[in-house]
């Protein structure tokens, strides 16, 4: 058996990856492969081993002050050969030295995997929890009336989103919005957005993510016209725990609990308004 080589990963070999994430009970986004290789094509490495690739996980680099590491995954039958260990260090290190030197990077992990990430360099910052609408949503209010994302000026979206994330992030933003399996809805009231909302397929229902808004009662119109939207389908909402109010809303919304896991950080918290944050975009991209 040769040495492990760590290289950049193909388009083709992102949605390879992202059907492992599937096999993993990770429900991506129909979308989800081509939607992140636009996002930053160099921002994906993979572990070949004797000629096949075993492994990769995404490095993204949403500007030169934050990036975020997702999308990491041994296949089944190469684990337990250190592999895993060798690939997130090469990540963490390669997407690093494509930041500056006082970047943040971010990552979502599993409470099995927390204390690795601290060894790391890593420490966590809040729980994300996953949930699933279980019946039927609350009332919509008639006097909401939301209008497609992309009916908002680009600058008033961008500014308004750059409150919710760690950095700007123009290209996942715009690709984001793009993607063909998707809805959007955003709350103009006055000509100022008070908050949006996009929701796309995934292989099992829709998620939802992000949910930016002013405040709960704009955050659940929008959830509610996401679910009008999926039809009898169920959608998924990742929830920040920090944000009291978003989970005042999964409560009155009837959602289950069903996964959580731990937003982390090496190098310097990012300042959000974590009050407008009701549904995170992804755990694999930030």
């Amino acid at each position: 058996m040769n040495a492990p080589l760590l290289r950049a990963m193909t388009a083709s070999e992102v949605d390879r990856l992202v059907g492992w994430a599937m096999d993993e009970g990770w429900n991506p986004g129909l979308d989800d492969a081509n939607t992140f290789y636009a996002v930053d094509p160099d921002g994906f490495i993979a572990v070949e081993l004797d000629g096949e690739m075993v492994g990769g996980g995404a490095i993204v680099r949403h500007d030169s002050d934050f990036g975020f590491m997702g999308l990491f995954i041994i296949h089944p039958d190469h684990r337990g050969k250190g592999l895993g260990r060798m690939l997130w260090y090469a990540r963490r290190d390669r997407l690093a030295s494509r930041l500056a030197s006082s970047a943040a990077i971010g990552l979502d992990g599993v409470e099995a995997m927390c204390g690795f990430y601290v060894r790391g360099g890593f420490r966590a910052a809040t729980r994300h929890i996953r949930f699933q609408l279980a019946r039927l949503a609350p009332a919509p209010d008639a006097a909401f009336h939301p209008v497609p994302v992309g009916l908002v000026p680009w600058e008033q979206l961008a500014e308004f989103d750059r409150t919710c994330f760690p950095s700007p992030r123009n290209a996942y933003l715009r690709e984001w919005i793009a993607q063909p399996s998707s809805c959007s809805f955003a709350s103009i009231e006055d000509g100022t957005l008070r908050g949006y909302a996009i929701s796309r397929r995934c292989r099992v229902g829709w998620k939802v993510g992000p949910l930016f808004a002013e405040d709960r009662a704009v955050a659940t119109g929008l959830l509610r016209r996401c679910w009008e939207a999926a039809g009898s389908e169920p959608i998924f909402l990742d929830v920040p725990e920090g944000n009291r109010e978003s989970l005042a809303m999964a409560e009155e919304f009837g959602m289950e609990p069903i996964f959580h896991c731990t937003r982390m950080y090496r190098g310097p918290s990012p300042k959000l308004q974590l009050e407008r944050v009701f549904g995170i975009t992804t755990l694999e991209l930030g």
